[in-house]
């Protein structure tokens, strides 16, 4: 039997232990020589494959008797080393980097595989497809109200598309839109009244990709179109609201009106009302004009002569005025070429930052109705901003005169009565850059006046620049 002595001396021995293997307090084994092994843990495990410190036969004697100690005086005894292996940073970065690329591939998989069911309106028709996860997210348009989807001539059917012969078949003008005619791009662009029936704005817009151009056709709001129109007034702005029943959506109406009578392939539409028209201006900060002459479009709501910024609900009475002008509605059409041009020039000085904030934020607030994604309306903004000058605008007014239309029913229209011949000839100058000609039968334009009979041919020429139109330098301005 060991004497008191002996046993003061043994537990004095625990407690000035150096603190190379003090297992109750861990940072502390993370000092010295074995500053690698700071985590008390790693030596659970056997399998890390690192040689693991081992303690000398004499120093792992002491220990055993040290842990007998230990158990007697309430200390923690540490878990056997024997065997243990410790893991390398290089072991655990290949450990994360497996895990990682695993679930890379798993998300991968998920997000391309066709799991969800797309819902989307083809010619009035609601149809479901499968799509990934990814086309989803591409197809989808959460917060813009849609028309439905056009209809639209097959790409691949040149004969229909009457393409020139000459063209390069393997033309890419860079752009992945999709697009019925490689290297051209047009949208019809709508304005509607306050009602949302009738539209006020008609604009043909077609981007020349490849040439780096764009050409506006505007269209006549009372343009006589009998076979589209409605019956009692046969007027184009009524054909969305009012046209001859088709059984096709009415923003599809308007593209067939279109089509038929000019010839022009709609890629795409954007509809607003003019009350969004006062939002989105209102939303970058308002226009600058110069305008020619002033507007009294109530007694309380007058635009001054001369450089101004419009505000949203200045630029919404400067659009929609007409009855001040000598000219009626083609007065109005000629200062909304005054107010493209001076949008068109705040674009164009935008950056893109400013200009893509710009159109997320119309886009969010559901100032349009549109079928194109908020990428392709990402895709034609570059284009504009990178490609067009204000040079580079060419803007047309569909050629014609003013007439009386009087319908069965004893009521009395004022109309424009379309000058066909001068239409085609327009038509094949500048909307049909990669297309051969077109002849007058090929077209549905009905002639309220006949071509022998024309009263007037001011409208048959009114091709100007928007530089022309911004710097005044124009005879087609408001009259």
């Amino acid at each position: 039997m060991k004497s008191p002595e002996m046993k003061i001396e043994k537990r004095n021995h625990w407690q000035n232990e150096p603190d190379d293997y003090g297992y109750d307090d861990y940072d502390s084994y993370g000092h010295g020589k074995y500053a690698d092994y700071d985590d008390y843990d790693d030596y659970e495990n056997e399998d890390y494959g690192h040689e693991a410190y081992q303690p000398s036969r004499s120093r792992a004697a002491q220990n055993t008797r040290s842990s007998r100690s230990r158990k007697k005086t309430g200390g923690y005894a540490p878990i056997s080393q024997s065997g243990g292996k410790k893991s390398t940073k290089r072991d655990i970065a290949v450990a994360v980097a497996g895990v990682l690329v695993s679930l890379v591939i798993i998300f991968v998989m998920i997000f391309n595989a066709p799991i969800i069911n797309f819902e989307k309106m083809e010619n009035g028709v609601m149809t479901t497809q499968q799509v990934s996860i990814l086309k989803y997210w591409k197809l989808w348009q959460p917060l813009v109200q849609q028309e439905g989807t056009l209809s639209k001539v097959d790409s691949a059917d040149v004969s229909k598309l009457d393409l020139k012969s000459d063209l390069d078949s393997g033309m890419d003008d860079g752009l992945n839109l999709e697009q019925t005619i490689e290297g051209q791009y047009t949208i019809l662009f709508l304005g509607m009244d306050e009602s949302g029936e009738l539209s006020d704005v008609d604009w043909v817009f077609q981007f020349d990709l490849i040439n780096g151009t764009m050409n506006i056709l505007q269209i006549p709001r009372d343009s006589y179109m009998p076979d589209y129109a409605s019956f009692s007034t046969a007027k184009f702005n009524s054909i969305y609201h009012s046209g001859q029943e088709t059984g096709v959506t009415p923003i599809q109406r308007v593209v067939d009106a279109i089509q038929d009578n000019f010839c022009i392939y709609i890629d795409c539409y954007v509809k607003l009302n003019c009350v969004d028209i006062a939002k989105i201006v209102d939303s970058i900060g308002g226009i600058p004009i110069n305008l020619p002459e002033e507007i009294v479009y109530e007694a309380d709501k007058v635009l001054p002569q001369g450089e101004q910024t419009l505000s949203g609900q200045q630029s919404e009475w400067f659009i929609r005025f007409r009855h001040g002008y000598m000219e009626g509605d083609i007065g109005r059409v000629k200062a909304q070429r005054i107010f493209l041009a001076a949008a068109m020039e705040k674009m164009l000085n935008m950056s893109q930052t400013e200009l893509m904030s710009a159109m997320q934020k119309i886009y969010k607030n559901q100032w349009i109705a549109t079928d194109l994604s908020l990428e392709q309306i990402s895709m034609v903004a570059d284009f504009a901003s990178s490609r067009l000058s204000m040079d580079s605008v060419n803007v047309f007014m569909v050629p014609g005169e003013g007439a009386m239309y009087y319908p069965s029913d004893g009521s009395g229209q004022s109309v424009y009565s379309i000058h066909k011949q001068a239409t085609i000839d327009l038509l094949n100058k500048y909307f049909r850059p990669y297309q051969n000609e077109i002849y007058p039968e090929e077209s549905t334009i009905v002639e309220l006046v006949p071509e022998g009979e024309y009263q007037a041919s001011d409208y048959d020429d009114t091709q100007e620049t928007l530089s022309d139109i911004h710097d005044g330098d124009t005879k087609d301005g408001a009259q």
